[in-house]
């Protein structure tokens, strides 16, 4: 992952927005294929890490905007 200046929340707003979509991408196949398979277990367990990894993105790039404070 490349290093980015976040100068502004706007910034942040715009990488956070990006970042979300990268996620997407790169995890969004395994929810579509337990929504086209219909199993409702599965859509809950690949919705939750799809949810997480994206929280988890935005968390640490929350804690590199604190610890330059």
């Amino acid at each position: 992952m490349e290093t980015r200046i976040i100068d502004s929340w706007e910034d942040f707003a715009q990488w956070a927005i990006e970042r979300a979509n990268a996620i997407l991408t790169d995890q969004g196949s395994e929810l579509a294929t337990a929504v086209r398979n219909r199993n409702d277990a599965e859509i809950g367990e690949t919705a939750q890490a799809l949810g997480q990894a994206i929280v988890d993105a935005l968390l640490d790039a929350f804690d590199g905007l604190a610890s330059d404070e």
